[in-house]
């Protein structure tokens, strides 16, 4: 499943792991990677349900792209336990300008192969993506 604008095909794997969170809550998130040679997305790392948004955040690389669905519990104002599912587009200062660039380009193909994406965040360093920004967008 190629698209002729970014050339970017899905692997298989992102979209069945994606659904398992979203159906069973397998997971409480997924690292996916392109893989610019053979110019694919696939899954590099799945977080287990106990798992928190600190070991979330220490799974993107520091100066590398990556996109992330991360399964995100909350309680509102009005005391129930919610969840809404976020996209992160990971992309630090310091990755190469080329990556970026194929992340950019990529997103919203990939984005519309998963189905239930509630909330989208765009991080570009740590403090865009901590645990406030997840509270305060998820409500």
């Amino acid at each position: 499943m190629a698209n002729a604008a970014s050339g970017m095909a899905v692997h298989d794997d992102c979209k069945l792991k994606f659904l398992e969170l979203k159906a069973k809550r397998t997971y409480r998130f997924i690292v996916y990677k392109i893989e610019e040679q053979q110019k694919q997305v696939v899954v590099e790392k799945l977080g287990e349900p106990g798992q928190s948004h600190d070991d979330f955040a220490a799974s993107l690389p520091a100066d590398e792209c990556r996109y992330a669905i991360f399964d995100f519990d909350f309680v509102t104002a009005e005391n129930c336990q919610k969840s809404k599912i976020f996209f992160v587009a990971w992309s630090p200062d310091t990755a190469r300008v080329r990556s970026k660039m194929i992340y950019a380009s990529s997103k919203d193909r990939f984005k519309r192969e998963l189905d239930g994406i509630q909330v989208e965040l765009q991080a570009t360093d740590p403090t865009e993506m901590d645990l406030d920004v997840f509270k305060s967008r998820a409500n």
